[in-house]
């Protein structure tokens, strides 16, 4: 399954003309570009699919959304366990 996953921007920097960001999925850290949301700050949210950031959201609805997914076992699945992804 594909979800779109709520994420938090931890840092952005221009790479070759694209703007890119470093994202927190809820303990899981990722690249994701952000050529759809160019105002985009770190510290806010967004809603990525397939390595995109396609809309901003609000903290609230990003933890509770978050939260659901990992309720779920979604995060899991989309991401596999961060513990086995490090080794």
């Amino acid at each position: 399954m594909c979800l779109a996953v709520p994420g938090r921007v931890l840092d952005i920097e221009d790479r070759d003309g694209t703007r890119m960001a470093t994202v927190d999925f809820g303990g899981v850290v990722k690249e994701v570009c952000l050529e759809y949301l160019p105002d985009l700050r770190v510290g806010e949210y967004a809603i990525v699919h397939v390595g995109f950031a396609l809309q901003r959201l609000d903290e609230e609805s990003a933890r509770r959304t978050l939260e659901l997914f990992e309720t779920l076992g979604l995060l899991q699945e989309e991401f596999g366990d961060p513990l086995e992804a490090q080794q």
